[in-house]
């Protein structure tokens, strides 16, 4: 840790945004691949977002941002050139009865954290450093390239570690949190269906050895399920296209003011961080797919995930709210964007959204498993990851006009 990090305690005031999100952690010795993760489905009003590369000392790092936020001050999931990674949820049960403001900087301090942290416990001792009140309420869930894996629940005046290493609060290696904290006052806050949700698809993962950057990603962030209700909007895609078929979308896991899904995969304790990847689904997740990111890249990242000025805004985050609009189409009333086309999502011609966007998918997680494997058992440079995002980029432009007749 540099002493430039204690500079941290100067950041005072920012607007206080509203997120609602679905996150994980998970230890390595529990996932597919020994690889720890991180998820963070995000939530939010700032709905545009970009992936940016950071140039930084001591770490540069790789991280989501607002397309709004044009001198990137905050990052809301990212990894760094050490192999730390770090997400946060907000919290809305830690500062009962407080009547502070709260500052909103949970992406300032996430983004501080990823230039100075190498591990888990270089953000521990960031976070003593801190001058108290935190004027924050957050769940910050950090990984590292030495195994670990935790939560950090902190309120104003305090913070509990979780450890997903330890069986004791984490039986099965995952923990979980919505927007609300364990260690805060229960019944208080909000996400306690999602986080059901998300517990029964991870431990289904779990107990079948499939849990992996790719099941959270395409089981867990778009799950249809609703874990209170019972119901699972999935069970409808056997009408026909064309046929509108709408129901009240609240408390699933994708949200109507989801931004974007992320998940980054750690690596193991005898592998170098440069090999740390960042599944990154920018844009509405359930109209829009995955694109992989290393640092080791630096600082050219693919086209369709980079911000764009004409368009003010990264070209697949926008595609995704084009194709949005088909499936949350109702604009009279307040509960109006509440309501969801499941036939544009799924139907029984295979032609909805997500089963079309699936196909383009699943090729881009085969094809970026292939070329780690090769990374793995040579080198990975420079060159050879920006060879590949030129690969990326061509492939979801030829099949997003070929299959969506949509070209960016």
């Amino acid at each position: 840790m540099q002493k430039l990090l204690f500079l941290i305690i100067v950041i005072v005031v920012a607007i206080n945004v509203s997120n609602a999100c679905t996150t994980a952690v998970v230890s390595g010795k529990y996932t597919k691949d020994g690889r720890p993760l991180l998820l963070k489905n995000r939530d939010t009003w700032a709905i545009n977002n970009s992936m940016k590369f950071f140039n930084a000392e001591p770490y540069s790092f790789l991280g989501l941002v607002n397309s709004k936020d044009s001198l990137a001050k905050s990052v809301w999931i990212g990894s760094n050139s050490a192999g730390f990674a770090i997400m946060n949820s907000a919290s809305y049960n830690l500062n009962v009865g407080d009547t502070l403001k709260q500052s909103g900087l949970e992406g300032r301090i996430m983004k501080m954290a990823l230039q100075y942290c190498k591990t888990v416990d270089d953000f521990q001792t960031m976070l003593d450093t801190i001058k108290k009140p935190y004027l924050l309420e957050a769940n910050f869930g950090v990984i590292d390239a030495v195994g670990g894996a935790a939560y950090f629940e902190l309120g104003n005046y305090a913070y509990t570690k979780i450890d997903a290493n330890d069986p004791a609060v984490a039986p099965n290696g995952y923990l979980i949190r919505t927007n609300y904290s364990f260690t805060g006052d229960i019944g208080i806050g909000g996400g306690y269906i999602r986080y059901q949700t998300a517990s029964d698809l991870f431990y289904e993962a779990v107990s079948t050895n499939d849990l992996d950057a790719q099941y959270i990603i395409q089981k867990v962030s778009r799950s249809l399920k609703h874990s209170l209700t019972g119901t699972n909007l999935a069970d409808y895609k056997n009408i026909g296209e064309n046929t509108p078929t709408f129901f009240h979308f609240r408390d699933y896991i994708p949200r109507t003011g989801s931004s974007s899904s992320v998940v980054v995969q750690g690596v193991k304790v005898d592998e170098s961080p440069d090999f740390t990847t960042i599944w990154a689904v920018v844009g509405f997740p359930l109209t829009s797919v995955v694109v992989p990111f290393w640092i080791k890249g630096g600082e050219h990242l693919p086209a369709v995930v980079s911000y764009d000025s004409e368009i003010k805004d990264s070209p697949l985050c926008h595609a995704a709210l084009q194709f949005k609009k088909d499936c949350l189409p109702v604009r009279f009333g307040v509960n109006g964007k509440y309501y969801i086309n499941i036939n544009a999502l799924l139907n029984a011609d295979n032609t909805g959204y997500m089963q079309v966007l699936a196909l383009i998918e699943n090729e881009i997680f085969k094809r970026t498993e292939t070329q780690l494997d090769l990374w793995r058992n040579n080198e990975i440079t420079k060159e050879g990851v920006q060879e590949f995002y030129s690969k990326i980029d061509a492939f979801i432009m030829k099949e997003y006009a070929e299959k969506l007749n949509y070209k960016f």
